[in-house]
């Protein structure tokens, strides 16, 4: 079976995705103290080590263990699939879409592998503007997720425009 450009380009930002994420987590687990936080860019970017239980900011982490088991494992591994299934599918989506399904997808993959490997997802990066603008700590796969999503909206802004 010969694989075209685009899809090797999928699977390849899916693997990279995966990639950059794990490796990162290993480092922070082999190299930050849990609980631990130390300023990388001032107060504006700095390093942290904790497990997350839950999903986006935690929530969900107080949730029982068959509700955790269905909403953070087995219900984003369907959603994955489809997604990933659709991409390979839809051949009119542009290069920008593809890119971002991927790294959406690639993300997705990299913290469902975290909560099946260790029952938690290592978060480690957190910035702050100011008291105000500030996020959570998050990881590299859902920085993924959200760069994926940012580009689908504007990708879809794009279209709308034309």
């Amino acid at each position: 079976m010969k694989l075209s450009r685009r899809s090797i380009f999928i699977i390849v930002t899916i693997i990279l995705t995966i990639a950059l994420d794990q490796v990162s987590k290993i480092i922070v687990r082999a190299q930050v103290v849990a609980g631990s936080q130390k300023e990388i860019i001032g107060e504006l970017l700095s390093l942290h080590n904790v497990e997350n239980t839950g999903a986006f900011l935690g929530m969900g982490s107080d949730l029982n263990p068959t509700l955790k088991l269905i909403l953070l494992l087995i219900l984003p591994v369907v959603v994955l699939g489809f997604v990933l299934r659709y991409v390979f599918k839809d051949m009119s989506l542009d290069n920008w879409s593809l890119f971002a399904f991927a790294s959406i997808i690639g993300g997705g993959i990299a913290n469902v592998y975290d909560r099946f490997a260790y029952g938690s997802v290592t978060d480690f990066l957190h910035m702050k503007l100011n008291d105000t603008l500030r996020t959570g700590i998050f990881n590299m796969a859902d920085l993924s997720v959200t760069s994926g999503m940012i580009i689908l909206v504007f990708v879809s802004f794009k279209k709308k425009n034309l």
